[in-house]
């Protein structure tokens, strides 16, 4: 790995990803490589039972902008909080494989384009977002869910969901070690414990692509993460994040 510090580290989780981390992979450096800044890339493969281990390990061999890690247990918010601690960018990104978002908005989430905000999110619900291809059923539940999670724990935030955030170094490495969730619900528990630490949130506005293939299965992970959104608000309410010393 070079030894430079980088400005920019991009984060991508990957869990059963062969056929789409390639592609990814190669647009991601395509990117990286044209910003007039350092980058680095993190792959966090966990718990693959395809070929996505062996398609990030030839790419980091190549690419020495590139930084694997290898977990052997499954879960979103395992995979990112791993990624989001062993990065070294002054701004670290998390960035979907799907790429439902393009590369090419990326700046809009750091300075000099958007100044003074600790973690800047993705937004397919704040004014001036467009969703382009999703299903109404699917919108449909992603509304009652984010809808819960206003109920429940981050009442100003209008969706917490989309995989691509940014957050800088200092909040990363405050928030990502009280995490306790490992699943997809992980972004809640950050965020809620960004608002309570009393940290700057926004939302950015982007053109959002539906892929059909989205690993998140509505009817088995639901529940789960319903469970979770009160695991979070009893957190804080017992104060079980503190701010670390």
């Amino acid at each position: 790995m070079p030894t430079e510090t980088p400005f920019l580290s991009l984060i991508l989780p990957a869990h059963n990803e062969e056929q789409r981390l390639p592609d990814t992979l190669a647009a991601v450096l395509s990117f990286a490589q044209s910003q007039p800044y350092p980058c680095e890339v993190v792959i966090v493969e966990n718990g693959s039972s395809d070929r996505t281990r062996e398609i990030a390990r030839a790419f980091a061999a190549e690419h020495p902008v590139t930084n694997l890690l290898c977990l052997d247990l499954p879960g979103k918010g395992r995979a990112v909080q791993a990624g989001m601690l062993a990065a070294r960018g002054q701004y670290r990104f998390i960035c979907d494989v799907d790429l439902s978002m393009p590369l090419s908005e990326i700046p809009r989430f750091l300075p000099p384009l958007l100044e003074g905000v600790d973690i800047a999110i993705a937004s397919r619900e704040a004014p001036g977002a467009v969703r382009y291809g999703e299903p109404h059923y699917r919108h449909l539940v992603g509304r009652v869910f984010n809808n819960l999670v206003r109920l429940v724990a981050l009442p100003r935030l209008q969706d917490t969901q989309c995989g691509f955030k940014c957050f800088t170094a200092a909040a990363a490495e405050t928030l990502f070690p009280l995490q306790t969730i490992t699943g997809w619900t992980f972004d809640v528990e950050i965020l809620a414990i960004a608002f309570k630490l009393g940290l700057h949130i926004e939302e950015v506005p982007i053109p959002w692509y539906y892929h059909g293939n989205s690993k998140v299965k509505v009817l088995r992970d639901s529940a789960r993460m319903a469970l979770d959104l009160f695991t979070i608000r009893r957190n804080l309410r017992r104060g079980t994040y503190a701010r670390p010393r």
